[in-house]
């Protein structure tokens, strides 16, 4: 039973008999549903035959969608009818009539799904990147069939009874498959196998509304990119930008049937990027409050009752489990183990990062002062006055940096060329392997001996349909039992240039695509033998160290020497501006970290809310800035950088009570990187030694265990206060 399935869609069992007669009619209502889903299923199955490209495994490389072949039709006969053939081979499994055994239950669960995994891959992936009005109709029809899916296998009691009986002679396995063992037992009772048929029945409601919530939310951030945009009539009130950026804006008026026009649109963060380049402080107001105040019910798409109910649903389902509130359910599994580790953590920074917020601020108002402004400074402003300043101390201009990295010398000689050196792998292009939208690159990774190791492909640009920021995913995971090697995503939204100018990125957009590769290899260099143990299947404070790690080479000597030359000259980028750009790396930091800080401790407040608390929430925006200021980050300048509106980690995505995790997880790739570059920095031997004890372990081996096996020691706090030049007291 792979791990993925469970948070997609796991199968239908068998229903189970109630004996107290408010149980029995719920579970009568419970029967009646599973009977028109069983139904809904049975017709897509007799359907579903050879002309759907999902009926059969693809005969690409890899196993590799093949897009030339696929169309929107197809998903929803393939979902249903994944969802029947798995519920067949989990029944089969729970009414085996020979004992259980590792190899009939836990094996056999690991195989099933076969078909529902392959097409659920594609239809997530695609609707993620390339989605539209119909692929949103769809995931909202599908929520509560994925969830019931879900519930119908976690709360199956024959099921569980064949786990939980292995689990209970677990001491004759060992390694891997105890791993696998003790992981399946716990998600099982973490998921309510233990609970009566009433609190069962409940949690079956719960799950089933917090998955149609969770993808209205996920649409609706789509809906409030439209919603929000900012359409400008003069050109003059650009001042400030580039010609390619009033380009771009000009060419995403064109798109949204707008000609002569320019359109801001705003990305899924509080901070828009363009505020620091734009001169007209009333239009940077207007871009700002576009992204702050969306979802607010300033728009005809209001977030805020699908906050609290999500919110209320959480806190209601961890106390039916057992738990004191959401946050100690999920971050049982996790490194920080509670929700006030993960506070202490971030609270014991706030001290020293205000402070440096307030050094920052003052220098920023100092500027605004200097040039006759009579205000203090507002979100608005920040980015833009801390440019001046940025300019002022270390004379650098983002815009020169910007001429040193053309987006495909990043991603050859960069990006590939960083990994070729700490790990012998090489990236060759397959212009023979379909995709499902314009300028998606896929690459065959091949290790150093030669041998392919699987699929990566490279979405890096933004468009119509594609949810914000970057992230990582995949359309088949590694598995030895499966005989699956990776097939994996990059996701990114840069802004393409206009045709024949180069695509020139900002050092951040540089340093997010060593990051996106970083869980790349975690996802490519998996060597583990199930599944469910397969790649990034970590717990959040863990699935962030690796990709953080790699973060840094970005700066490394040789790196920079070999992708960072001037995109039409050619020349190496002078050594007088790369000491710019490494004296300023650390600059903004204040900001950077409190706005962080301040989302994560956001979120930590609303999953240690009781049901009660939950229900009690007035006003979502008076909540948050409560919650801000009783943790001491409520800086007028610097908001979060998530409000909850559109906080897509935790409302529409799997961080709930744990955005805390890239902090965690940054704790973890700094000491680690200075451990390397103390022994060597960029050489083979470093990366084999982190791709073996991190890499390629995925769950299968506890991961602070894998850390010291790396490392030798737990990590200390030392480096990430280096890293970030910042000093704090010292985390417990």
């Amino acid at each position: 039973m792979r791990k993925s399935l469970i948070a997609v869609a796991i199968g239908a069992a068998l229903t189970v008999a109630a004996c107290a007669d408010k149980e029995a009619a719920q579970t009568t209502d419970q029967q009646a549903e599973q009977q028109v889903q069983q139904a809904e299923q049975q017709t897509a199955a007799a359907e579903f035959n050879e002309a759907n490209p999902f009926y059969a495994e693809s005969t690409l490389p890899f196993h590799a969608p093949d897009f030339t072949k696929i169309e929107f039709a197809h998903y929803e006969p393939a979902l249903l009818a994944g969802m029947e053939e798995h519920a067949a081979e989990i029944e089969a499994i729970a009414t085996n009539p020979e004992p259980a055994t590792f190899e009939n239950t836990i094996v056999a669960m690991e195989k099933s799904g076969a078909l529902l995994s392959r097409v659920s891959s594609v239809f997530g992936n695609v609707a993620g990147s390339a989605g539209n009005d119909d692929f949103r109709a769809l995931q909202v029809k599908m929520a509560p069939k994925y969830a019931a899916h879900g519930d119908n296998i976690s709360l199956n009691p024959e099921l569980f009874a064949r786990v939980k009986a292995i689990y209970e002679n677990r001491d004759q396995f060992e390694g891997e498959e105890l791993r696998l063992i003790e992981d399946t037992y716990k998600g099982f009772v973490r998921a309510g196998a233990e609970l009566n048929e009433e609190q069962k029945t409940r949690i079956r409601e719960i799950n089933s509304e917090l998955s149609s919530l969770t993808t209205e939310f996920r649409n609706n951030l789509m809906n409030l990119v439209d919603e929000n945009m900012v359409v400008v009539e003069d050109k003059a009130e650009l001042a400030g930008l580039s010609d390619s950026q009033i380009a771009q804006l000009a060419a995403t008026a064109e798109a949204k049937e707008m000609p002569g026009k320019y359109v801001i649109t705003v990305t899924n963060t509080t901070r828009q990027p363009i505020l620091q380049s734009l001169e007209n402080r009333e239009l940077r107001e207007k871009v700002w409050r576009a992204s702050a105040e969306r979802g607010t019910g300033n728009t005809a798409t209001d977030n805020r009752p699908l906050v609290k109910k999500m919110a209320q649903l959480r806190a209601e389902k961890a106390q039916l489990l057992g738990y004191e509130n959401w946050g100690a359910y999920v971050l049982e599994q996790s490194m920080a183990a509670t929700p006030s580790a993960a506070q202490q953590m971030l609270r014991d920074l706030v001290p020293a990062v205000v402070s440096n917020v307030e050094a920052e601020m003052a220098e920023i108002q100092q500027v605004i002062d200097g040039e006759g402004g009579e205000f203090d400074v507002q979100p608005w402003d920040w980015a833009f006055y801390a440019e001046k300043v940025r300019e002022e101390k270390y004379a650098l201009d983002s815009n020169e940096v910007k001429q040193y990295f053309e987006f495909n010398r990043v991603v050859e000689d960069g990006v590939f060329y960083a990994m070729n050196q700490l790990f012998g792998i090489t990236f060759e292009k397959r212009d023979d392997i379909p995709t499902y939208a314009d300028d998606i690159v896929v690459y065959e990774v091949k290790d150093v001996d030669g041998e392919s190791l699987g699929l990566f492909y490279g979405d890096w640009f933004t468009r119509d349909g594609k949810r914000g920021g970057a992230w990582m995913s995949s359309f088949v995971g590694q598995s030895h039992l499966l005989g699956n090697k990776p097939v994996i995503l990059n996701n990114m939204n840069i802004t393409k240039a206009a045709d024949g100018e180069p695509t020139l990125l900002s050092f951040d957009e540089v340093s997010t695509m060593f990051h996106e590769m970083g869980h790349a290899l975690h996802g490519m260099f998996s060597d583990v033998t199930y599944p469910s143990l397969a790649g990034t299947s970590v717990s959040r404070d863990y699935v962030e160290f690796p990709s953080t790690f790699q973060e840094d080479w970005t700066l490394n000597p040789k790196v920079i020497a070999n992708m960072a030359k001037h995109h039409e000259t050619g020349e190496q980028i002078p050594q007088e501006l790369l000491d710019k750009v490494m004296a300023a790396k650390n600059f903004n930091m204040g900001y950077d970290t409190l706005e962080y800080i301040a989302a994560a401790l956001l979120d930590l407040e609303y999953h240690t809310l009781t049901p009660d608390a939950a229900a009690g929430i007035a006003d979502v925006n008076s909540f948050e800035q409560a919650a801000l200021t009783r943790n001491g980050v409520a800086v007028e300048a610097v908001p979060p950088r998530y409000k909850s509106n559109f906080f897509a980690h935790v409302f529409a995505g799997g961080y709930s009570a744990g955005y805390y995790a890239y902090m965690w997880s940054e704790v973890l790739a700094a000491d680690a990187f200075k451990f390397v570059q103390d022994n060597g920095g960029l050489a083979l031997e470093n990366g084999q030694a982190f791709r073996d004890a991190i890499l390629s372990k995925g769950n299968s081996k506890d991961p602070m265990q894998q850390y010291i096996d790396f490392r030798g020691q737990k990590p200390t706090v030392d480096a990430l206060l280096e890293r970030r030049g910042l000093t704090a007291p010292t985390i417990d």
